[in-house]
């Protein structure tokens, strides 16, 4: 051990919502707000004793009507000193992860002692909008179009194909099925329900309770609402599939989902002087890019690039999270990793996301790095240590992994 050593000494999320669930109209910064207030004050924290803050979020259409700099909002908002440095982040669905990576560089180098890395998003709370020749500039007589933000996501204004389309095709291309998508699916709900039952998801570890106000009461989230028990391979084999894609549907994929998370990161030297027991240990971070249809085939791409450069390899890790962007990303993912080898492909399936992965938990998009970062560490804690390994894909193919020693 290093005095110069990253540590997890804080790791929290809220619950994550249904995009039509109780958090469809609560404001992403505010979710923001409450998970920066909880992971310090967790651990007795004080707010001072943090030196830069970095917050992911990658929807500006949600918090639009708030202007810019949410992540110097939130620490504000949170009662961070006015001297805190921050910084918002959009790497897509990397962005948590993204500033994981950034705190890490940040103590390695010596100009941070204390970092936060968080990240939140409300796909349900995203407006329509109106374009700006027609609503600022005006029209002369008729209706004012308005525009989903939500549908395809966007990539599509540009020429780029959905990332749902990508996907499929891709996953085509590996000899992953719609049949194995919709398993894979069923199971990573499944595994998240025999989680939740043994007490895995729980309210003072990963999770933190939040109370929504409402006009007379308030309504209490301290589950996530996404995972569904009725599911059956027939009724996902029976959903259509989106956007033209070949394979991915509303059942392989996860929801457009709220929530929030943060993570705490010290030097040791820092911990230590402060009587703080580390969580975990950050062994390295690495960032990927490659051609933008080959979405899927990123977090393989970065696992590797990462252990070429630690030299560690997949056969090392006790556990692997991959985000269940799609199915397809996951399992694409992964036949990369095995390469040719059939049961390497089995063995890899088995320690990859065990406790079921977003496609069940839910994929907030700006907090989703951040939280299978937290749910292997948790995982890997409750197993009395270990290695793991966790990597996640963004839009137009981004790429972030991350190893942590329990």
């Amino acid at each position: 051990m290093k005095a110069n050593d990253v540590v997890i000494v804080s790791a929290l999320r809220t619950p994550f919502g249904r995009f039509d669930g109780v958090l469809k109209s609560v404001l992403s910064m505010d979710l923001g707000v409450l998970a920066l207030k909880e992971v310090v004050n967790r651990i007795g924290l004080d707010p001072a004793q943090v030196d830069e803050t970095y917050y992911g979020t990658c929807i500006p259409a949600e918090y639009a009507i708030y202007t810019n700099v949410p992540a110097r909002q939130i620490t504000l908002l949170a009662g961070f000193p006015e001297n805190n440095i921050s910084l918002t982040i959009d790497r897509a669905c990397c962005s948590s992860m993204t500033a994981l990576r950034l705190g890490y560089r940040a103590i390695k180098s010596g100009d941070a002692e204390v970092v936060i890395a968080s990240g939140a998003e409300n796909m349900g709370n995203t407006p329509l909008i109106a374009s700006a020749a027609k609503a600022r500039w005006g029209v002369r007589l008729g209706p004012i179009e308005l525009e989903d933000v939500l549908f395809e996501l966007g990539y599509g204004r540009k020429g780029f194909a959905p990332v749902a389309t990508d996907a499929g095709f891709v996953a085509e291309e590996y000899g992953v099925t719609r049949e194995m998508q919709d398993e894979w699916a069923l199971a990573s709900h499944n595994k998240y329900f025999k989680a939740y039952s043994e007490g895995k998801f729980k309210v003072g570890e990963e999770l933190m309770r939040i109370e929504i106000a409402q006009k007379k009461t308030s309504i209490v989230l301290d589950r996530d609402e996404s995972p569904r028990n009725n599911l059956s391979i027939e009724k996902m084999a029976s959903l259509k599939t989106v956007y033209g894609s070949p394979t991915v549907t509303a059942g392989n994929a996860p929801g457009l989902n709220s929530g929030a998370s943060a993570i705490v990161l010290m030097s040791r030297k820092k911990a230590d002087k402060l009587k703080l027991q580390p969580l975990a240990e950050v062994v390295a971070c690495e960032s990927g890019a490659g051609t933008p249809k080959y979405m899927a085939c990123v977090p393989a791409q970065t696992i590797d690039k990462m252990f070429s450069r630690v030299n560690l390899n997949v056969d090392k890790m006790d556990l692997i999270e991959i985000n269940e962007a799609f199915a397809a990303v996951t399992l694409v993912s992964l036949k990369m990793l095995a390469g040719k080898d059939p049961q390497k492909m089995k063995e890899l399936q088995a320690k990859t996301n065990v406790n079921g992965g977003a496609i069940a938990i839910g994929h907030p998009v700006g907090a989703s790095g951040a939280r299978i970062t937290m749910t292997m560490m948790y995982e890997l804690i409750r197993r009395g240590g270990g290695v793991g390994v966790g990597a996640i894909c963004g839009g137009l193919s981004q790429g972030e992994a991350i190893v942590i020693k329990v």
